[in-house]
């Protein structure tokens, strides 16, 4: 984040805790060095809502208003201010055009836009300007109320958190962390990516019949789906119909107490996105990144290095914690089919790409009918979700970190995950054999 972004946040955060908010807007609107206009549109994108600058006092009653009355907005990025330009290319390209791997950012004249039709929020454009000019939505100043309140709202951390925080503060520390934060509890997604690789593991058994055939992952990467559903459409038909583990966490969660609230946290914008896809709206309240986290954490003096570990039985194996980085979801969904189908063993021969540049590689091979693989796993980010851009260390020492825990696992696979079984067993799946039963696993399914 912006470095004048990161600091107002936290001043918001710190006004919402105190109960000064009203006055500490207007402290910021004062700053005559920036148009009110945009300062509007930077703090109503860090309070998370949509309203428009026009007049101080109405902007602040509004602004409230939304908080108190939130509701998600589809759009995350937003271009907050104009830019010179001074940072266009040879080619007259932008830096946030250079970035955007859907071409959706378009300059006309001396102005420069995003087409929301093409833009999947996937937070680029965020990453790649030098002047802030565009901000994604923080959704956390709606969220403080709630977590004050006797509604249950769980944390679902993603596999990549592992390390995220300093190689000493484990998931029982961070756990304790959330908690002192307001939250009811934290669990790992990792968890409910077991209950994805054995689907995914039937779906390969189902689809892939020839060696013509291919079967392509949706689990995890937004940016990968927005691809697939944007620009290569004819491969839609090898793509499993898979929610991902953030959404598989949300759904579940809600079908053992439809009256918690879930809250996502990653390294990941475009999951912000993704929870408000009309396919799979509902399952996650809110999303934060890990880089939000460290400063909600700072505000509010939480340390989770000091903090007292709050132990859980064990639930999620080495395979889901491995989702994180890039052959991940190969490698567990390739060891379950070996599992469950031992005439297949060895059948799956996977191929992964990373970065915009390798995606979009892999699917025009796949297109051609080029690949000699047939199972094939995309992920947006160099690294896989340790690349995100909201995480908070290198790539490099964030798949040693997610290596580490994984193998550290009491639980080795996901068919040897006890406590998935017996959580599967209260949504209506009794047993790896359901995941070949169409209505018993539309929880974990979308309209791709």
């Amino acid at each position: 984040m912006n470095l004048v972004y990161e600091e107002l946040f936290k001043r918001l955060i710190k006004a919402r805790k105190e109960g000064n908010f009203e006055k500490q807007i207007r402290e910021i609107l004062k700053d005559s060095n920036i148009k009110k206009e945009d300062l509007g549109k930077v703090v109503s994108s860090l309070c998370g809502v949509l309203v428009e600058y026009k007049e101080e006092e109405a902007f602040i009653k509004d602004v409230e208003k939304a908080i108190k009355n939130y509701n998600s907005i589809d759009k995350i990025v937003h271009k907050v201010k104009d830019c010179s330009m001074g940072c266009a290319d040879k080619g007259e390209k932008t830096l946030c055009q250079r970035a955007c791997p859907f071409n959706a950012i378009i300059k006309e004249e001396d102005k420069i836009y995003i087409n929301d039709e093409l833009c999947t929020d996937c937070g680029k454009c965020v990453e790649a300007c030098k002047d802030g000019g565009y901000l994604d939505r923080i959704e956390f100043v709606p969220l403080v109320d709630l977590l004050k309140s006797d509604t249950k709202v769980v944390a679902a951390v993603a596999p990549a958190i592992a390390g995220q925080f300093g190689e000493d503060v484990s998931l029982e520390k961070l756990r304790s962390a959330f908690k002192k934060m307001g939250f009811s509890d934290m669990v790992e997604v990792a968890f409910f990516a077991d209950m994805l690789t054995l689907k995914e593991a039937f779906e390969f058994h189902q689809h892939v019949k020839t060696d013509k055939d291919i079967m392509i992952t949706s689990c995890c990467c937004p940016m990968w789906v927005g691809m697939l559903k944007r620009v290569y459409k004819d491969l839609v038909k090898d793509v499993s119909p898979s929610i991902s583990p953030m959404i598989a966490a949300g759904r579940v969660l809600k079908e053992l107490n439809p009256q918690c609230k879930v809250v996502f946290i990653g390294p990941c914008v475009a999951k912000k996105a993704e929870a408000n896809n009309k396919d799979v709206k509902g399952a996650i309240d809110f999303v934060l990144t890990f880089e939000e986290i460290k400063n909600i954490f700072q505000v509010m003096e939480i340390d989770p290095k000091q903090m007292e570990p709050d132990y859980t039985s064990q639930y999620a194996s080495r395979e889901g914690r491995l989702y994180a980085r890039t052959g991940g979801v190969s490698t567990s969904v390739s060891e379950a089919v070996d599992a469950l189908f031992k005439e297949e063993k060895g059948k799956v021969k996977a191929i992964q790409a990373h970065g915009v540049k390798e995606c979009k590689e892999v699917l025009e091979k796949a297109i051609k009918g080029e690949l000699k693989a047939n199972f094939v796993e995309g992920m947006g980010c160099i690294g896989g979700c340790v690349g995100g851009p909201k995480a908070l260390i290198p790539k490099e020492q964030g798949r040693d970190m997610v290596n580490k825990v994984a193998e550290d696992s009491n639980v080795r696979i996901c068919l040897d995950n006890q406590c998935m079984n017996e959580i599967l067993n209260k949504i209506g799946i009794n047993g790896a054999e359901d995941f070949k039963d169409k209505d018993k696993i539309k929880i974990f399914e979308r309209e791709f």
